[in-house]
Formats: structure tokens, sequence, C-alpha cells
């Protein structure tokens, strides 16, 4: 099948003409990881109803990436989602000669999206507090944010922008590397070990990622198509196989040892819940109320709050 992508679809739109752009190799290797990554959804998904429902968590999460990214290389695949943007450095090298380079916006929608699943997949196995999850998402927004703005910036000040996006990677870096390894020794040896795996391998590919805006969008030193190629690996790497590493990990590790009880509708309610007495909420030093029966949140790690009732639960 003939791709004509780049004749349907010139390296023209509303912004104007791109004279640094892909060529249909790059639309090819584009389309071939849109590809991998629908086939990697499809297997995850497959692989989360084996299991109960209470324990596909990791499985949604880890489609929900591979989803969006398929998406997101659709659009690139087919020459879309790109704006023109003059380049800071005008090179001699015919493969960068021109004015104005082809940035694809769509990638960064895709890891806006896609980087904070990637780190809540990473951060629940290692049974993070919720706020230190969610202000290392919100660092990690930055990152990704300061990437874009940089990328749409023709004056050396995008180089201010990359500097702010580096700093917020070492932050996440950090987080990875030391807080959410040392939660995650302490669950257990399996859960560390799958921790350890996946945690080394995202660290290493995003600090490549600076790397290559560096040489495509920041510095105009490789091709289009080289960079469809140096992102679409790293893509692949953190994405598809980085899930693959993960769920196979997880195959044996309940997430309520993670801090996520997640209560199914069928499940039996929880005694106590409901219909309590007047002496229901007393306990003694131990946590068991008056009935003999625990009284819930007493005899569980401080950090975890059980919300089975409405169906969620995790770590605050």
């Amino acid at each position: 099948m003939v791709n004509n992508a780049i004749n349907t679809n010139p390296h023209i739109n509303s912004g104007g003409a791109a004279d640094i752009a892909i060529t249909t190799h790059g639309s090819n290797v584009y389309w071939a990881v849109c590809a991998i990554m629908t086939v990697a959804t499809l297997a995850f998904i497959g692989l989360g109803y084996t299991k109960p429902r209470t324990h596909r968590v990791f499985h949604y999460i880890t489609a929900a990436i591979t989803m969006v990214a398929a998406i997101a290389y659709f659009t690139m695949g087919a020459n879309l989602g790109w704006t023109p943007i003059e380049v800071e450095y005008k090179r001699s090298n015919p493969r960068v000669s021109g004015l104005y380079r082809e940035i694809f916006y769509v990638r960064y929608i895709d890891w806006i999206i896609t980087t904070p699943l990637l780190l809540m997949d990473l951060l629940l196995t290692a049974g993070l507090p919720w706020p230190t999850i969610l202000f290392t998402i919100l660092v990690n927004e930055v990152m990704i944010v300061t990437g874009l703005v940089g990328a749409l910036v023709r004056s050396e000040y995008k180089w201010g922008f990359f500097t702010f996006g580096c700093v917020a990677l070492l932050y996440v870096i950090w987080v990875l590397g030391w807080v959410a390894r040392k939660h995650a020794s302490r669950i257990g040896k399996d859960v560390a070990s799958v921790y350890l795996r996946c945690g080394v391998l995202t660290m290493f590919l995003w600090f490549l990622y600076p790397i290559a805006w560096g040489l495509s969008e920041g510095g105009n030193v490789i091709a289009p198509d080289s960079e469809a190629a140096f992102y679409s690996v790293l893509d692949v790497l953190a994405k598809p196989v980085f899930g693959i590493l993960l769920l196979l990990g997880h195959n044996k590790i309940d997430p309520g040892r993670l801090g996520l009880r997640i209560r199914d509708y069928d499940d039996h309610p929880i005694q106590g819940s409901t219909h309590a007495g007047p002496h229901s909420g007393e306990k003694h030093g131990n946590g068991v109320g008056h009935d003999g029966t625990d009284v819930a949140g007493t005899n569980r790690p401080a950090n975890v709050v059980d919300t089975t009732a409405t169906g969620t639960g995790s770590h605050v």
C-alpha cells in the first residue's frame, strides 16, 4: 500500500508552510509506531479481562497510555497536528536547510496525557501517598508544557523554557529514583523488583528526551525524519515495552498490598460500615470497638484510607 499522506496533507496549513519537514520515510515510521501502539492497547485490555475487575487498575492505565499514543502517531503519520516555526539556527546541511521547521504540537498533547499516566503506574506501584503523586504529576506537566512552549519559540528564549523543563525533569527523576524506590522496597521484594525494572527504564529514557528535543525542535541539527525515528524508538520503549514489563511484574501482586482497596459491586458490605450503634465508633487503644470488630482505618498504615464504600481507595 502506497503512503500518500504527504501528498494528501502537504507541508502547508493555516499557519503557513514548512520547508524543513518529514518525507514519506518519516511518515512511514509514524504509521508503524501507530500500529505498535494499537496492538499494545488491545493486548493490555485483553490481559486486563483475565483478571478480576478489582485487579485491572494497572491494565487500564497502561492501555490508556498506548491508546492515546496511537492516536497521536496516527496524526503525525498523516502529516497533521503540526505548525511551522522559524528556526533559530539556519543550517547549511540540505536535510535541515530552510527557514521554517515542522513542529508537531500533537506530540506534546500526547505527552501531557500519557506521562502522568506513566507516573501513576510507577508511583502507585511504589505505594506513594497521594499528595506526593499529585505534586509529582504537576511538576511533570510543567516539564511538558515548557517543552512545548520552547518548541514554539523561534528565538534564543526557547532555551529558557528548556531549562525550566530540565529542572522539572530532575525533580521527577529524584522522586522516581529515591523517594518512590524507598517506598517500594518497604512493601516487598516482588514489588521492589518490578518497580526497579520499570523505574530504571523510565529514568534512562526520560533523560534522552531532552537530547532529542535539543537536536530537533531546539537546535535544528537533525532532519525531521531522524527526529521521527529518535522519538519513536523512545516512545516504543517508554510505553509498550514499559507496559509489558509492568504488567508481567504485577501478575501476582494484589493491589491491596499497595494501598489500592477497590471494591466491586458484588462484594459484601464492610462489617460495621452501616447501621452503626451508638458505641460503634468508640475504640480501645488496639483499634477494636466495644463490639469486638475492627474500627475502619485503625489497624492499617497511617497513610492508607479505606474508601471501599464508594468503590475506591488508596494512599493519601
